[in-house]
């Protein structure tokens, strides 16, 4: 079968079209066969070798796949062959509260991941996925729909009339404005591009800000919502700051990502307006049934910038690194 590796993680051209033999169904386990695969920012950061150490170079990458099973080993019951379904990135985090050994079990991280034509994973990790959705939308769902979730649902506790903040308009953000739409709430977005803000406001934004035309975008925030309820903090220290100023009393901010640095920023926002703080990594396969169960009732459909194909892998991930990309960014296997 064919497979994509990482190489030697020196950038994107390590990335290489390898040969292996097709995996067989061991004990707990189910091959599927790879319908479509989407990209994430931390593939671009493991093919630089900035994301926990190398790795082999052997090593499959991507961990948000939409895929078939074909075969099942012994004890497992939860998944048949001919079941679309989906994989959590973390295999072992079934449900209950994050510990950090889940990290040893991390798709496209810490083993093999899911850009091949075949794949063997833990059948614990897998979900049902959608029907409504094509493989390519499914393919979307997992590393960002179960991160959006956890921040909005389970830490925000997000009701109608709640102000939800996103930062950028990638994959996280895109999932979290339409989450916020679908639970009656108001969304604000953040982007240094006027184009894409239009693409916001088509998709639901109620408020919009161009942060490299205006520097000073947290009171712009703060002057048009009176406080923002939650943060979806996808920058890091470069803006948390700045997405504390924009909080109400009382807001809850999950920290994402880290996609912009700058210096560590004052807490004194933290005490004074009583806000809560977590590090948001991922989600349980729980949290992405209850996505799933959310996105059946909702009708929602995942916005894709791009679709790719499997010989396109490189081109899909040197798109992702440009910027230009609204949503994910796809490949169909």
């Amino acid at each position: 079968m064919k497979a994509w590796a990482i190489g030697d993680q020196t950038g994107l051209d390590s990335l290489k079209l390898i040969e292996r033999d097709s995996p067989i169904a061991g004990h707990g386990q189910a091959v599927l066969a790879v319908k479509a695969c989407s990209l994430n920012h931390r593939d671009l950061m493991i093919v630089r070798n900035r994301y926990g150490g190398p790795k082999p170079e052997t090593q499959i990458p991507l961990s948000d796949v939409a895929a078939e099973v074909i075969s099942i080993g012994e004890g497992v019951s939860n998944v048949k062959p001919g079941d679309k379904v989906g994989a959590t990135h973390f295999t072992g985090w079934i449900d209950g509260d994050w510990v950090p050994g889940y990290l040893g079990h991390d798709l496209g991280n810490s083993t093999d991941g899911v850009l091949a034509e075949r794949v063997a994973v833990p059948a614990h990790c897998l979900f049902h996925l959608p029907s409504n959705l094509t493989d390519e939308e499914n393919a979307t769902l997992p590393v960002a729909g179960a991160t959006v979730w956890s921040c909005v649902q389970k830490l925000g506790g997000i009701k109608a009339g709640d102000t939800v903040l996103l930062l950028g308009t990638g994959g996280v953000s895109v999932f979290g404005l339409q989450i916020a739409k679908m639970n009656g709430a108001r969304a604000v977005i953040t982007s240094s591009s006027d184009e894409k803000l239009e693409r916001m406001k088509a998709l639901g934004a109620d408020i919009t800000v161009n942060y490299r035309s205006n520097l000073d975008w947290e009171k712009e925030v703060m002057e048009k919502t009176g406080g923002v309820d939650i943060v979806v903090e996808t920058g890091g220290t470069g803006t948390l700051g700045k997405s504390m100023a924009c909080c109400a009393p009382n807001g809850r901010i999950g920290l994402i990502g880290a996609l912009s640095q700058g210096e560590q920023p004052g807490l004194g926002n933290l005490l004074i307006k009583n806000l809560i703080l977590k590090g948001i990594t991922s989600g349980s396969r729980t949290m992405m049934e209850d996505f799933v169960s959310a996105i059946e009732v909702n009708g929602f459909e995942p916005v894709i910038d791009r679709v790719f194909d499997f010989d396109e892998a490189r081109e899909a991930y040197e798109h992702l690194n440009s910027g230009s990309h609204i949503g994910k960014v796809v490949i169909k296997v």
